[in-house]
């Protein structure tokens, strides 16, 4: 009967449409179910088939297999594929490139050929990429371009994007200092649709604003660290009254009256971002506020001089924020935190780190008055306590993000935090009073914690890891730097979790291969690990992680007691391995590091090595690691080998 029945109900899943299928799956959140349904029943991974849209591929040779599984794709991520070259994307798509180093103009050529509907790029990282490179991507006609830090790219490869993409809406040239004015001119005359625009950390000056300007559908500009850009261009950009998003951070020579004589220039601006430029908030642009105070909803002045009155006038003119960021700023009081959120009681995010004359009082006041705050930074706030807290955890019930590094809280603290049961990220990184009691609290309440940080949280030992991997198995990120007491015991516990994506691990100097060993073996997901400094971490270690932790991409074993034959295995079987850091590996001969290397050539795009192999490693083997587009971080000590 029971098997009667189970065939049934598998001819009646056999027996819904591919569209109905793919909408009950479009239900199903967790990957892990979503699985599940597919190895169930051919239908339903039929339906996975024909309806997903998006995929992130981690090898190269399974891009093909990809490509044909998954018909109905318009988004491609590939980049944390290792090794991707011009002839993997002979047949892609819309894709994600960012630091595929080994991309070229032939390869890009081929998806543009491949693609003739591709919209958007992302190159971001790809220091090898120039403007030949630009000019095989021009022919797309795209709407978005990302190609932060592509550093070989000057005003000749953006005056062919700007030629060939008359349509472009959204550009981003973060980094590519070889751009000057001259390209973004051509870029605003031949691009009007351009709504994003992203110059930070290039050598323009205030011509290029004057350019950008005449753009009469621009939105959101961020010019991060442009040294030459002072209140003259920002009053050339006021012409342009379309804006809604600024970031003039880091910009050192604006003052407040630039600032102020942009912002009066705007009616739709919600959002500001002038950190670490301005000395102080001036009259001048506490007054120009109050003719957007009803739309701004993100203001950031990390990094300025901040007194209670300003606070008060931010307040009462921009009652309508959602983020306040105020880390590092002098002068912020419990009587200016007290005064901005009376009237600002919608605001979810406020950042008062390293605001070091801050007490309970400010987060009694915050806790009254802004019952919707999502996120709370009080990194280095050393009068915050667990009576402070208290208020917060019992009238905050939104909270999801709460950082409280190098603050002098202790178990009761996180006893009052419990209650938060929407927790997904808790700092507490050199917080010494924190024990395994507090991670106790924490993990019977804190279900869904995605990221912990117990940095040199130095009195937490094995049982407290037990706690969490108990209460908080969707944990992805985990930081257990410098405690000390860890043992492999701790790491057996760790190993429960099954998301874990991010582990650090540096110096824990009672940890062996054999707790290494059980990472691999139970977090398969494992996508970055450091190790740097644990002296105790032999190939054991590593064999297993060759082995089990197949999506690893980056890895620090720097100090660690592996040799040649593991260092050779580790790099050779880790296909996705793209960063690693291999300092002071004094048990690997230089022949080890020779085969090691020559192993993984094809795919790492960063490592770090002793500066001494610099002059031993064959030349043949540096020159093959520059082509594939690899970096070298050499660091300047001596070598040393022990075997």
């Amino acid at each position: 009967m029971g098997h009667d029945s189970g065939s049934s109900a598998g001819a009646g899943v056999e027996s819904l449409s591919l569209d109905l299928l793919a909408h009950a799956l479009a239900g199903v959140r967790d990957p892990r179910d979503r699985k599940s349904c597919r190895l169930a029943s051919r239908a339903f991974a039929r339906a996975e088939a024909a309806s997903r849209r998006a995929a992130r591929v981690l090898r190269r040779e399974a891009l093909p297999r990809a490509l044909r599984a998954f018909p109905a794709l318009s988004s491609l991520d590939l980049s944390a594929c290792a090794g991707l070259d011009d002839a993997s994307l002979a047949a892609a798509l819309p894709v994600r490139l960012a630091r595929a180093s080994g991309v070229g103009w032939r390869g890009l050529e081929a998806l543009v050929a491949a693609c003739p509907r591709l919209e958007a790029v992302d190159l971001s990282h790809c220091v090898a990429a120039g403007d030949r490179e630009m000019a095989a991507l021009a022919a797309a006609g795209l709407r978005e371009l990302v190609m932060d830090k592509c550093l070989g790219i000057t005003d000749v490869g953006l005056a062919k994007v700007a030629v060939g993409c008359p349509g472009l809406q959204r550009l981003s040239v973060k980094w590519c200092r070889e751009i000057s004015d001259i390209g973004v001119k051509l870029l605003a005359k031949k691009c009007p649709e351009l709504r994003s625009v992203d110059i930070s950390y290039l050598k323009v000056t205030n011509e290029s604003l004057r350019s950008v300007s005449t753009l009469e559908k621009l939105e959101d500009i961020a010019m991060v660290s442009c040294l030459f850009i002072d209140d003259d261009g920002l009053q050339m950009l006021s012409m342009c009254n379309s804006l809604q998003s600024i970031d003039v951070s880091r910009c050192h020579h604006v003052s407040s009256l630039g600032l102020a004589s942009l912002i009066d220039s705007q009616r739709f601006l919600r959002k500001i971002n002038a950190a670490h430029s301005l000395h102080e908030i001036e009259t001048c642009v506490l007054s120009k506020l109050s003719t957007i105070g009803e739309t701004l909803t993100v203001l950031r002045l990390d990094g300025l001089e901040i007194f209670a009155s300003n606070l008060q006038a931010i307040g009462s003119t921009c009652k309508n924020l959602v983020e306040i960021g105020l880390s590092k700023c002098n002068g912020v009081t419990d009587d200016g935190i007290v005064s901005l959120v009376a009237h600002c009681c919608d605001l979810r995010t406020i950042d008062v780190t390293c605001c070091h004359l801050l007490t309970n009082g400010a987060l009694a006041a915050i806790a009254e008055n802004c019952r919707k705050i999502e996120c709370l930074r009080l990194e280095s706030c050393p009068f915050i306590s667990e009576k402070g807290l208290e208020p917060i955890a019992t009238l905050c019930s939104h909270l999801k993000e709460v950082d409280l590094t190098d603050c002098r809280i202790n178990d009761a603290a996180l006893q009052h935090l419990a209650s938060c049961s929407e927790l997904l990220i808790l700092k507490l990184g050199l917080c010494s009073s924190i024990s395994d009691e507090g991670l106790v609290y924490i993990s019977s309440n804190c279900g869904k914690l995605v990221e912990l940080d117990l940095y040199r949280c130095s009195a937490i030992t094995d049982d407290g890891l037990a706690a969490v991997a108990s209460g908080c198995k969707k944990i992805r990120m985990l930081n257990l730097c410098y405690c000390t007491q860890i043992t492999d015991a701790g790491l057996k516990h760790v190993s429960a979790l099954e998301e874990l994506t991010n582990l650090e691990l540096r110096c824990l100097v009672r940890i062996t291969g054999i707790g290494i060993t059980s990472i691999a073996l139970g977090c398969t997901s494992l996508i970055e690990l450091d190790l740097k400094r644990c002296y105790s971490v032999d190939d054991a270690g590593l064999w297993a992680l060759s082995r089990y932790s197949q999506n690893l991409r980056q890895l620090t074993i720097t100090y660690c007691q592996v040799t040649g034959l593991g260092l050779c295995h580790l790099l050779g079987s880790l296909r996705c391995l793209q960063d690693v850091k291999m300092v002071h590996l004094s048990w690997v001969s230089i022949e080890g590091f020779e085969m090691a290397l020559r192993a993984a050539c094809g795919r790492l795009k960063k490592l770090k090595l002793l500066g001494g192999l610099r002059s031993v490693l064959s030349t043949e083997l540096l020159q093959m690691l520059l082509a594939c587009g690899c970096r070298v971080r050499w660091v300047d000590k001596p070598l040393v080998y022990e075997g």
